[in-house]
């Protein structure tokens, strides 16, 4: 085996999830509209604008963003998913049972499914996956699951220590821990040697991966749900922005995902290409110093200062062609049911040096490093140049994608951080943010850039949390009636 190339297990059947809109970064199975009666066929290259990490082809090393996604929808399944049009489709799991008391779950496998290597999927390989999961909000998962059962083959039975509503929320989209991965292979070439050679139970197997510069999908002919119309998938790695639309107008790639300012505008006159936005992440401003009472972030009026010193409505424009979001609205996306749009995000510099001279820094002061995801450096540059306007000095620090979550999580940046997701607009613990929303899409795409915003009056978030309180309260006594008539199945 070449060393720096690792090879995956031969084979085939993928899934192309259209647009980024609902998870993966646009691989979803089985495309409709293209017939199938000769098998797959065919192949998509597609230039991603990250560096392809291997440990984001293990499910129980899911972070809490959506990029891992796009590896495990394709090599991947789950107990249960998200799917278009379904906010939790059964997957693996064709059917489900809560208990009345919320404190148990019972899923019942669907029969016949098969790993890549001909293994079935069994209650024992799920049990194995959730027992292994290390990744996001794993601390949270443990603490809250007492134990899980094999009832036999094709059950397994999860006991709760006290009700827990969003179970389900986490198990099947927030998390990796129900996507399941064979027991008996994982156990068999360890850790290591499963990020190397992946096997799932998706609708692609994986067949070459070159560390830094490309991963290879076949179809997977065995695959449950369908068999995808596309035979194989090639995911290229062009962090370089130009590069990558360099690539796409010579036809060497068949579509890019992230494109920008004067590069998108370039694509937009190209004949033959088509600029997509779609509206999938958030991105924030973080202040992880704030509660040190050493630092400048600790005092209220520097992190308001900052908020107001954002000018997002011309970053938006030079950045992303107006077609951002601008929120200030941290707490709950605008495509979730009761979503209450907040007041629009201000923009008062005059305002932001008043608070900071208020606050003791008159001359403005040195914020260290800014943080962030180097996908999305031009962004951040943005931030730290309107920052520099009122006085606030931060440096840039780019880092690649992998990494940069990796201390994120582990908690060793100081100074700002400009973090964002698309997989979930809960705010992480420990850390103040300014709401931001932004959301990018797959294909030749403009992503969405998000909003800052600090502070709220107390009197706003609470008549906010009342009022989704009282309708969370109502919801689930609906549910509990139509638990109390039958088995609350999907």
């Amino acid at each position: 085996m070449d060393s720096s190339r690792s090879k995956c297990q031969a084979g085939r059947g993928l899934t192309r999830r259209d647009a980024l809109a609902l998870a993966a970064l646009g691989l979803t199975a089985g495309m409709p509209g293209i017939s199938q009666a000769a098998g797959p066929s065919g192949q998509l290259t597609w230039a991603a604008h990250v560096s392809l990490a291997p440990t984001w082809f293990d499910p129980a090393e899911t972070s809490g963003i959506i990029t891992p996604f796009m590896a495990l929808y394709a090599l991947h399944d789950a107990m249960v998913k998200p799917m278009p049009g379904q906010p939790l489709a059964p997957s693996l799991a064709e059917s489900w049972t809560a208990a009345e008391d919320g404190l148990s779950y019972e899923f019942v496998l669907r029969k016949g499914v098969l790993f890549h290597n001909g293994e079935p999927v069994t209650a024992e390989d799920v049990k194995f996956s959730y027992e292994r999961y290390r990744g996001a909000s794993h601390d949270m998962m443990k603490a809250r699951i007492a134990s899980i059962d094999l009832v036999d083959p094709q059950r397994v039975h999860f006991h709760l220590k006290e009700p827990w509503p969003d179970f389900l929320t986490f198990y099947g989209s927030a998390t990796g821990a129900g996507w399941i991965v064979p027991k008996k292979y994982v156990e068999k070439v360890g850790e290591d040697g499963f990020k190397k050679a992946p096997i799932g139970a998706g609708p692609y197997k994986c067949v070459s991966f070159n560390p830094g510069i490309e991963l290879t999908v076949e179809a997977f002919e065995g695959y449950w749900r369908k068999v995808p119309s596309i035979r194989r998938i090639v995911i290229k790695s062009i962090p370089d922005e130009s590069t990558r639309l360099a690539a796409l107008k010579r036809g060497e790639v068949d579509g890019i995902y992230w494109i920008t300012g004067e590069l998108a505008e370039d694509l937009q006159r190209s004949p033959g290409l088509t600029l997509a936005v779609g509206h999938t992440a958030s991105q924030w401003l973080y202040f992880p110093e704030q509660w040190d009472p050493k630092s400048p972030w600790h005092d209220l009026r520097v992190r308001q200062a900052a908020n107001l010193a954002l000018d997002w409505s011309n970053i938006n424009q030079a950045i992303q062609l107006g077609h951002a979001l601008l929120h200030d609205n941290a707490f709950v996306p605008a495509h979730f049911e009761f979503y209450r749009k907040a007041p629009p995000p201000p923009f008062d510099p005059a305002k932001a040096k008043q608070l900071l001279a208020e606050a003791g820094h008159p001359n403005g002061f040195d914020a260290g490093p800014l943080y962030c995801d180097a996908a999305f450096s031009n962004i951040g540059e943005a931030m730290a140049n309107s920052l520099g306007e009122v006085g606030i000095r931060a440096n840039l620090r780019p880092v690649e994608r992998a990494a940069f979550y990796k201390s994120f999580s582990e908690k060793k940046y100081n100074g700002l951080i400009m973090g964002g997701s698309a997989a979930s607009a809960t705010p992480r613990p420990g850390s103040r943010r300014s709401p931001s929303r932004a959301e990018p899409t797959p294909m030749a795409a403009t992503p969405i850039s998000t909003r800052c915003s600090n502070s709220r009056p107390a009197s706003w978030i609470t008549q906010n949390v009342r009022r989704c309180c009282f309708r969370f309260n109502r919801l689930c006594r609906k549910r509990s009636s139509r638990r109390r008539s039958g088995n609350w199945r999907r």
